[in-house]
């Protein structure tokens, strides 16, 4: 069958194929080859830049500028061609320094280039595949996180921060253990997650990730033989970091992923958060406090047509489950390898993308369900008018206050377990020997007043 949205296997490139557009430029297989090509070309560049290294350089403007258009114009043909020449190389690393060769002959589209010619042989110079896969994945994923990722957890956290400052006063029954509770504000629990998503997207944008250019095993071995006056590993640090990037000192042949490890935690910790507001508003939706914006000519159910199911937040904690446990997986697998090197980091680590598929669909399906809610202010009333007991905590704390006996066991006896209604608590309120003034703020109370500083709370998020 040919491969389309239709007959594809994985659902990231088949149903949710459209909502993922976006990342194909970061983790598709073309994409890792594009970043290949632009670490190989950034790595002859400053070979070419060292004085040390008279017989690469230096390079004239005008092949630094043909080179790096290599690397920006690299399009789907290219990336067919790399393909072709792995097909004979079995070896995907190589194919691509086989390919920057031929393109400094003259072969495939466009002329070659003269000083690029005679340096050729400086293409993957002293390189092991790893010194230009780590590099490769971690601009990858930094530049993801850049321009997709955290615009899109920020655009989440500003609807939620918006449905706090617009419901901040709006008094609400809390449910601890699933039973009726200390009141709240409808707010004041979104200006919760609003605070919580914060916290997990400044650990998640600050995680710096590394990366080594230190050949076979880490140790400079081929470098060191070709050019032993050479400062490899400040000529190294100078290359890694100029690429934006972490450098990392000590390694095997592959770098331990260890920055990897906790980048993809703290997007796992940040699933988990939305998870949690996931479950809480789907179960909202249930008691009635929200409703859902209907969609002219959406179908609920197939046999039941009154149905407007909260699709949206049970999607986002489906893809949450598929995501954490994919990033789960590769925070403890990519760090661990046998002696100085094992491949199965490899195949691992290819399935980044797809947790990021999965986790960024699951944002995205949270925003969609942030989007149609609408408070219901007259049912979320009703609840708290039918549960005056949960005065029964302001009542006994003020009563313990002014040296009442036996506080605590007033109310239990009054509230535990039972429905009290207004008249029985302010009856209950007129019988205790408090000063006038305090008994007449406490008549005063009803349970949507009883919110402690949650509006002001809500609006400050």
């Amino acid at each position: 069958m040919p491969l389309n949205p239709l007959t594809a296997i994985s659902p990231l490139d088949g149903r949710y194929s459209t909502q993922l557009d976006s990342l194909r430029a970061y983790f598709s297989e073309y994409a890792l080859i594009r970043y290949r090509v632009r670490v190989e070309i950034e790595w002859l560049i400053a070979l070419a830049g060292e004085p040390a290294l008279a017989e690469i350089g230096p390079f004239s403007g005008t092949t630094i500028a043909f080179l790096r258009e290599l690397a920006r114009g690299f399009g789907e043909r290219d990336g067919e061609r790399v393909k072709g020449i792995e097909g004979e190389t079995n070896h995907d690393v190589k194919a691509i320094e086989y390919w920057l060769k031929e393109r400094a002959r003259g072969g495939g589209a466009g002329p070659g280039h003269a000083e690029v010619t005679r340096a050729s042989e400086f293409i993957h110079f002293a390189c092991t595949s790893e010194d230009i896969n780590n590099l490769a994945y971690a601009l990858a994923l930094t530049e993801c996180r850049r321009e997709v990722l955290l615009p899109q957890l920020d655009e989440l956290i500003d609807r939620l921060r918006s449905l706090a400052h617009q419901h901040a006063g709006l008094a609400m029954l809390s449910r601890t253990h699933g039973q009726a509770a200390t009141p709240t504000t409808l707010g004041k629990e979104m200006a919760n997650f609003v605070y919580r998503l914060q916290e997990t997207r400044q650990r998640f944008g600050a995680v710096r990730l590394s990366g080594k250019a230190n050949g076979a095993v880490g140790n400079y071995n081929a470098h060191v033989v070709a050019y032993p006056d050479m400062d490899w590993e400040a000529f190294s640090r100078r290359f890694v970091e100029g690429l934006g990037l972490a450098f990392n000192a000590y390694t095997t042949q592959i770098e331990p992923h260890d920055s990897l490890a906790e980048l993809f935690d703290a997007l796992a910790r940040t699933n988990l958060v939305l998870l949690d507001l996931d479950r809480d508003v789907w179960g909202y939706v249930s008691l009635g406090y929200f409703r859902q914006r209907l969609k002219p000519g959406e179908v609920g159910s197939s046999t039941m047509p009154h149905k407007v199911n909260p699709i949206d937040f049970e999607n986002s904690e489906g893809n949450i489950g598929v995501a954490n446990a994919l990033l789960r997986h590769l925070a403890e697998k990519l760090p661990v390898s046998r002696w100085q090197r094992d491949l199965s980091d490899s195949t691992a680590l290819r399935n980044a993308g797809v947790a990021i598929g999965h986790s960024l669909l699951a944002w995205r399906a949270c925003l969609r369900g942030l989007s149609k809610l609408e408070a219901e202010p007259a049912r979320i009333a009703a609840d708290l008018e039918a549960n005056w007991e949960v005065l029964g905590e302001a009542v006994q704390t003020v009563m313990r206050r002014h040296g009442l006996p036996d506080p605590y066991e007033q109310l239990k006896a009054l509230t535990r377990g039972k429905r009290v209604d207004g008249e029985a608590m302010r009856a209950f309120i007129r019988a205790l020997s408090l000063p006038e003034d305090e008994k007449k703020r406490l008549l005063e109370l009803t349970p949507d007043r009883y919110i402690g500083k949650a509006a002001e709370l809500a609006r400050k998020a």
